[in-house]
């Protein structure tokens, strides 16, 4: 993320401050001057493959450049992360320079800006025009709060086809024909799809999102924000008994409420089922992990995953799209005086994170796709280049998250799961969206 969120489970995989001193070739500050002290809160995966890279090769890398900015790094992930930022909020004492969205969990941070509108930084140094353009448009809040890592769609289909080959099966084309896999596969001990929906945010993120897309369409929800539609209307309830269906059908497990986002990418690569639900940026999951020489799927056999989109769904008025959102890069804190050494320091910082020097580390370790136009690398692993295929052949709808508040699209992620476990259907989970879209908008 986007990307991008909530969680029911999640860990703290990082809660020390790490601590690095860094220069820049690029006006960073000289030697001889004072040093500067950034706090930073940065979002981090320790278990994804490549994270020690993240670790050496761009923090450590800033540390060699600018050796009069010293930074003072946190590092969390999924919920902790977003607890964490709550709190700075709360506090009124943000850290100088932090990880965010463009909205989502992040819509706080726009709305208040509580951080700085970063165009005239750029705009400063005429690097506007060497971001794409949907990276530097203005977000949640109307204007730049954070410079994007590139554009996320926030729904792959990740499809095992030797292993559909295997059980004499191919890539469906429909719903229906999804659907008619379930038994054989049963039968084999497999689930059909996978997807990790302990975590609350995925299943709307990953999967609902791209529904509403499909059914509804964006001008739905356009008119939903502007009063002239209601969550209860019958295209979002029809999307909504679509997720129904899947669990009553078999298509998603029910076990699929208890798996915890990390877990997913294993149970995939094990060939526990041939398909998968996720984010374009699973696929670094996949990957080799430089500090190891391991792949949790070998490159050998990397060839055998694609990335598609969900097939063709009953009643749907938008065919072969995915979802998605601008992706999540790294804003600064409003607090910081305008012109200070501090600030200065902080757009290095900001500056030094989506540079090309590091849009090419994470675009070879599948992290994101540049957001820097003309980035490339050599000698991408198979499941990179399927990724970057990915782009050219599918289009984006609204990822739910990334244009309602959290306290509307909360009890989405919360009535998605409560359909899973068959505790609520699909009219009163609408009713309770629009119960609470009618109350953000009362200002309650």
């Amino acid at each position: 993320m986007y990307k991008k969120t909530s969680a029911l489970v999640c860990m703290v995989l990082f809660g020390l401050s790490l601590v690095f001193a860094g220069g820049s070739q690029q006006g960073g500050a000289q030697a001889g001057s004072d040093v500067v002290t950034l706090k930073v809160l940065n979002y981090l995966d320790a278990s994804q493959a490549n994270s020690e890279r993240e670790i050496n090769e761009i923090w450590g890398e800033f540390a060699k450049r600018y050796p009069n900015i010293k930074i003072e790094r946190e590092d969390l992930f999924n919920e902790p992360f977003h607890q964490k930022t709550s709190a700075y909020i709360a506090s009124g004492q943000l850290p100088d320079v932090l990880y965010m969205w463009p909205s989502g969990r992040s819509s706080e941070l726009h709305a208040k800006k509580l951080v700085k509108d970063l165009t005239p930084f750029l705009k400063a140094e005429n690097l506007l025009d060497k971001y794409i353009p949907a990276a530097v448009a203005p977000q949640f809040g109307g204007f730049l709060g954070e410079l994007p890592n590139g554009v996320t769609f926030t729904h792959v289909l990740y499809v095992n086809t030797k292993l559909l080959k295997d059980n004499g099966l191919s890539m469906p084309k429909t719903y229906e024909e999804l659907k008619a896999m379930v038994p054989t596969l049963k039968a084999k001990g497999l689930d059909t799809v996978l997807i990790a929906a302990q975590d609350d945010w995925v299943m709307q993120s990953c999967l609902f999102s791209m529904i509403v897309g499909r059914i509804a369409g964006d001008d739905f929800i356009d008119n939903v924000l502007a009063g002239k539609a209601k969550f209860t209307d019958k295209p979002f309830v029809d999307a909504l008994a679509i997720v129904q269906d899947m669990f009553k059908s078999g298509v998603i497990s029910q076990k699929a409420l208890q798996t915890p986002y990390g877990e997913v990418p294993a149970l995939f690569a094990a060939g526990k089922a041939p398909f998968l639900i996720d984010g374009d940026w699973r696929s670094g999951a996949f990957q080799t992990d430089a500090s190891t020489g391991v792949a949790l799927i070998p490159v050998k056999d990397q060839p055998n995953i694609a990335m598609t989109v969900f097939p063709a769904l009953p009643g749907e008025k938008n065919h072969n799209t995915s979802s998605s959102v601008v992706g999540t890069g790294f804003g600064m804190s409003a607090s910081i005086p305008a012109g200070s050494a501090k600030e200065k320091a902080a757009w290095e910082l900001i500056k030094f994170l989506q540079s090309e020097y590091v849009q090419k580390i994470r675009l070879e370790t599948g992290a994101s796709f540049p957001s820097l136009k003309g980035v490339t690398v050599p000698n991408l692993e198979p499941i990179s280049q399927t990724r970057a295929k990915f782009y050219e052949n599918y289009k984006g709808t609204y990822v739910l998250d990334g244009v309602l508040d959290a306290k509307v699209y909360a009890p989405i992620n919360i009535g998605l799961q409560e359909i899973g476990l068959g505790t609520a259907t699909p009219a009163q989970v609408a009713e309770k969206t629009q119960k609470a879209f009618e109350a953000w908008k009362a200002g309650k």
